[in-house]
């Protein structure tokens, strides 16, 4: 992380010819397991890794945000906080101009800035960046401006900015992972509560190692595939009379819905909400070599009654298996990742 916080400032130093006011760090993240749970108000279980994203920053008087990526060439993205909105800027800038957008609406004062955004945590890998590059931008636009502001808060406008902002439908689980995740813990998530506990994560004292495989198909949530899947979900709850899917904890209930797809998909959350809550149970007990079956029956349920996995994260579960892992699954939204 040194070395991008360092990347960070030498990049800020050559856009703007000053020295940032400080440099702001967000991790990436993987989602052991509680896929598609998130927007349902049900549980997850993330952890973050030590990849992340680095925005170098400070204030500007002249009402202007100025976004500069050493990832994504060398223009600088100029948008005056005024024009600030939903398409204004698009592409990776919307990402932190979304937050300072957020901000505004929730009724902050935020000024000018300059920001310079240096990382090494892959884009598309369903890693998360698009969260560490909000949460970073977050961090880095409250403190610029002295908002003091907890981090859940941050969190849920980090969300704002990606469902509103960017377009893209997702749940509260990356941007509360990104912000709240300890070293050696997994966070329990409750996302109708907005709150995190830690839950002991270190396969090496167990003997066991977890292994991220990037499949190198790049997923895109904001191309339908993933709001399909939630409308789908919030179908389901309607119909049951329940707020959410969190709501529902037998399955035999499910089959009150005549539409068969509505039905694998719901089925899905439900008995993934169960096993998110069994996987902790097993990392308290210090059973780490029993939660492989649980991941296993997760990229099931995700392949068959979600249909969010791709044909080379089946291989990678495959091969992985069968080469004597305890067990494997896809993470994150689907339609590519790891």
């Amino acid at each position: 992380m040194r070395l991008l916080v360092t990347g960070a400032a030498r990049l800020f130093t050559d856009r703007y010819g000053r020295d940032p006011e400080g440099v702001w760090y967000a991790p990436g993240r993987v989602n052991l397991i509680g896929e598609h749970t998130d927007y349902n108000e049900g549980f997850a279980l993330p952890f973050a890794i030590s990849a992340g994203i680095c925005v170098a920053a400070a204030a500007r008087d002249d009402g202007v945000i100025a976004l500069s990526s050493r990832q994504h060439g060398d223009a600088t993205v100029i948008v005056p906080l005024d024009t600030l909105g939903p398409g204004r800027p698009d592409g990776w800038a919307a990402y932190p101009a979304g937050v300072a957008w957020a901000l505004l609406s929730a009724g902050h004062r935020v000024g000018g800035a300059s920001l310079a955004i240096d990382a090494d945590l892959a884009a598309g890998a369903g890693l998360s960046s698009s969260a560490a590059l909000e949460c970073a931008a977050g961090l880095a636009f409250a403190d610029l401006n002295q908002l003091a502001l907890p981090r859940s808060e941050l969190a849920a406008l980090g969300r704002r900015a990606e469902n509103d902002f960017v377009g893209a439908p997702t749940g509260l689980m990356d941007q509360l992972a990104v912000l709240l995740c300890q070293a050696g813990h997994a966070l329990l998530l409750d996302c109708r509560a907005g709150t995190g506990t830690g839950v002991p994560l270190d396969p090496a004292a167990a003997g066991l190692a977890l292994l991220i495989i990037d499949t190198r198909v790049q997923h895109e949530l904001t191309d339908g595939g993933y709001g399909a899947r939630r409308r789908a979900c919030e179908d389901a709850a309607r119909i049951l009379g329940a707020r959410s899917l969190r709501d529902i904890t037998d399955v035999s209930v499910l089959d009150q819905l005549s539409d068969r797809v509505l039905r694998r998909r719901a089925r899905h959350v439900v008995i993934e909400n169960r096993r998110v809550l069994d996987t902790a149970e097993l990392l308290r007990s210090g059973q780490l070599n029993r939660v492989g079956a649980l991941l296993t029956a997760s990229h099931a349920s995700l392949r068959d009654d979600f249909a969010v996995s791709w044909p080379e994260a089946d291989a990678a579960v495959e091969a992985a298996i069968a080469a004597g892992a305890h067990g494997a699954r896809m993470t994150g939204g689907g339609f590519g990742g790891s």
